[in-house]
């Protein structure tokens, strides 16, 4: 069996100037949910700045080992059927442990099987000759964590074991992309001042969050990368559609709403993670990787003009304040997290040890 270590591309971050570092996953399997654990190797300054400097994912695997969980790709029944996972114990998650005996359950939902164009053919169809880790044709196979192993045809997960083979719900054999913009704004009293949590004193920062359909979670908004579609496109359209509810506006309302999301979307903005993520969609051969970016808006008066509402996979929408007590789908509480730290907003009550 091969480890294979994930390069992270190169990736440039206004006012953050080093360039993605080497991320190696080594797998293990806890009963809380998933979540990153930073194993310190070098001193770190206690100002703020370099606080966020050694967080920051894109660069934070320079000072750090990084362990990924895998809790979420472990969920059984798979979501949105009956199908059982094999269960796979945690000294078995890593594909460098040798499991003669791993039987897992074959499983892709007749909505994928149904021919749609997002949708990949199964791997013995006639015609399908799947280019993995290249770019094929318009379809990005490659993975934001580099070279995957294939095996027997098939992409293999590059976190581990999940006890489902076959995508499951997910289109794409290998990486599915996928793309989450994290709209933040400082949460404000009437007379317009900043509200600053009473035990911290740090300003409380506001998200927008979407409940989801599908599992009913909170969440960030976003969705999948259209194939050929640029990133950037991805975020700005799935904020409209989920959170602005933009397929259901008149010509006009949309060409209003269009206006006022190329301001919110073409100011100055970060990339707070690129990269897999712990889904409950993923399975041994198909997974999710997104790239989570906040677009920040320091005063207010951008989203004052983009009043929410709730659209396409959303059933609800609304601005959230932020801290440690929120719940949210997959990863996402991370990327949250990661905002805040870059904001010097609030977080916990409890400030932990220093960083």
């Amino acid at each position: 069996m091969l480890l294979l270590a994930g390069a992270l591309r190169a990736a440039t971050v206004p006012g953050f100037s080093r360039a993605v570092a080497v991320l190696s996953f080594t797998v293990a399997l806890a009963s809380q949910p998933a979540r990153f654990v930073l194993q310190r190797r070098l001193p770190l300054s206690n100002s703020p700045a370099n606080c966020w400097s050694h967080l920051h994912p894109v660069n934070m695997f320079n000072n750090y080992n990084v362990k990924f969980y895998h809790s979420g790709a472990l969920t059984s029944p798979y979501p949105g059927s009956h199908v059982e996972r094999s269960q796979v114990p945690e000294d078995k998650v890593d594909w460098l442990i040798v499991w003669k005996d791993y039987n897992p359950v074959e499983y892709t939902a007749m909505s994928v099987l149904a021919g749609h164009s997002w949708a990949d053919p199964q791997i013995n169809d006639k015609g399908f000759s799947p280019q993995f880790n290249e770019r094929d044709g318009e379809v990005e196979r490659r993975s934001l964590n580099g070279l995957y192993v294939v095996e027997n045809g098939r992409p293999r997960n590059p976190v581990g074991r999940t006890g489902l083979t076959g995508r499951g719900l997910l289109g794409r054999w290998g990486p599915n992309h996928a793309a989450d913009p994290i709209v933040t704004r400082w949460k404000r009293d009437r007379s317009g001042s900043k509200v600053a949590h009473p035990v911290t004193g740090k300003n409380i920062l506001q998200f927008v969050a979407i409940k989801r359909r599908d599992c009913g979670e909170w969440a960030i908004p976003g969705g999948m990368v259209d194939p050929g579609e640029k990133i950037s496109t991805t975020l700005k359209r799935e904020f409209g559609e989920e959170a602005l509810n933009s397929l259901q506006k008149s010509p006009e309302e949309k060409a209003e709403l269009e206006k006022q999301l190329h301001k919110l979307f073409s100011q100055e903005h970060f990339v707070v993670y690129r990269g897999y993520v712990d889904d409950p969609r993923n399975t041994d051969n198909a997974w999710m990787e997104t790239e989570a970016v906040n677009y920040h808006d320091e005063t207010g008066e951008t989203m004052d003009n983009l009043p929410l509402e709730a659209g396409d996979d959303a059933g609800v929408v609304k601005w959230v304040d932020i801290s440690e007590k929120l719940k949210l789908y997959a990863n996402h509480s991370y990327f949250i997290k990661l905002v805040t730290e870059k904001w010097g907003a609030h977080w916990s009550e409890d400030p932990g040890p220093e960083c």
